[in-house]
């Protein structure tokens, strides 16, 4: 998802970490293995309450 994008959809406002952090190691130790991440600039999201950013962000 671009910038514009996720500010758009308010992006800011779900749990994050750094690209350069492991999504594998994220998903197991903190959110869950079905978890729904979004990278948006420089950082990923977890936005599993809402699922509609996420396969917005797949398109």
């Amino acid at each position: 998802m671009n910038v514009a994008e996720g500010e758009r959809v308010n992006i800011g406002r779900f749990p994050n970490f750094h690209r350069s952090g492991s999504v594998r190691g994220m998903k197991r130790l903190y959110y869950g293995k079905e978890a729904l991440l979004v990278r948006c600039g420089a950082y990923i999201y977890n936005v599993t309450s809402e699922p509609s950013i996420y396969y917005q962000a797949k398109l």
